[in-house]
């Protein structure tokens, strides 16, 4: 057996043992990609709770995407302001939201499920504050195209656990560990394993003693 191969076994059985803890997931209502996409925008670097406080804020300062679109910028950075970097998150999202509109003639990213997945990344990509992690957000939660988002938990525990070069970086890990998990298993894996880093597989002072996987974890072997 090759080492992706081995690599694939204990990535199905990562999956298998938080599925055993946490349950399966399933995406049983997809979100809007639009709303999807803005939201991931506003998520960088700040917490869900702030996150959707500036959508809100948003939403109710400009009640259409056309209303987003048509703010000043002054106007959009001071709705977003509370999700941290507001001057970069409110122009960019106004300009994403104004490119796909003058490419696509329409406000809608409905056309990305005709697209390959690795197609429909691409193209999102191009945006500037679209990266990796942003686009398979969208193509997973959204057009529900098989994608794995690499946020810090998943990041973090897949170094720990072995199933990815511990040098490897967060750009390059997106493509690797989908390579890794089969993609029937990356919505419920990705939300499982940042159950996993919330509760119990810390970025300091990690809970070993309770983890699920303790017994195949090459970080807790070596501690």
């Amino acid at each position: 057996m090759n080492d992706l191969n081995l690599l694939k076994t204990k990535a199905l059985d990562v999956h298998k043992r938080l599925i055993g803890l946490y349950g399966e997931r399933v995406n049983s209502d997809p979100s809007d990609p639009i709303d999807e996409l803005v939201l991931t925008v506003l998520s960088q670097n700040t917490n869900d709770v702030n996150r959707d406080k500036a959508y809100a804020e948003m939403i109710q300062r400009f009640p259409t995407w056309d209303d987003v679109m048509s703010a000043s910028e002054d106007e959009m950075v001071d709705a977003v302001r509370i999700a941290g970097l507001a001057n970069q998150k409110g122009p960019r999202i106004q300009n994403i939201l104004r490119q796909i509109k003058s490419e696509r003639g329409e406000l809608s990213l409905e056309f990305l499920k005709e697209f390959e997945a690795d197609d429909a990344s691409r193209w999102l990509t191009k945006f500037k504050g679209v990266g990796p992690k942003t686009a398979a957000i969208v193509l997973q939660f959204a057009l529900e195209i098989p994608a794995f988002p690499v946020d810090t938990h998943v990041y973090r525990i897949t170094g720990r656990v072995g199933l990815r070069p511990e040098k490897m970086n967060v750009e390059k890990a997106h493509k690797y560990l989908e390579s890794v998990f089969e993609p029937d298993t990356y919505y419920a894996a990705h939300l499982n394993i940042i159950t996993l880093g919330r509760q119990t597989c810390h970025a300091r002072k990690p809970k070993c003693e309770e983890c699920p996987l303790q017994s195949i974890c090459d970080y807790r072997k070596a501690n």
